[in-house]
């Protein structure tokens, strides 16, 4: 008969524990996202090249405005690509 001490697992079990998500511009005290600076805002873009929603990112609805727009003028400038395979 297995022990409970015997019993090994492939994978360590995870408990369900979910971390708060915040704005990290409010936590931060960003006011301004500059739109010149590709490599922040590569930060919130998939692989493909999209935008990431706000329930993943956990930016506010007044950052991710923000973000959007700015994403937006870096890919007209050519900072950033419309469409990608694996950006990151």
């Amino acid at each position: 008969m297995a022990q409970h001490d015997d019993i090994r697992y492939l994978t360590p079990q995870t408990t369900d524990q979910k971390k708060k998500k915040y704005c990290r511009f409010k936590k931060s005290g960003i006011k301004y996202i500059d739109y010149k600076d590709p490599e922040f805002l590569k930060k919130f873009l998939n692989e493909q090249g999209k935008i990431l929603p706000r329930r993943i990112t956990g930016t506010s609805l007044k950052f991710q405005r923000k973000v959007a727009q700015a994403v937006k003028k870096a890919r007209h400038l050519a900072l950033l690509p419309y469409v990608t395979d694996m950006m990151k």
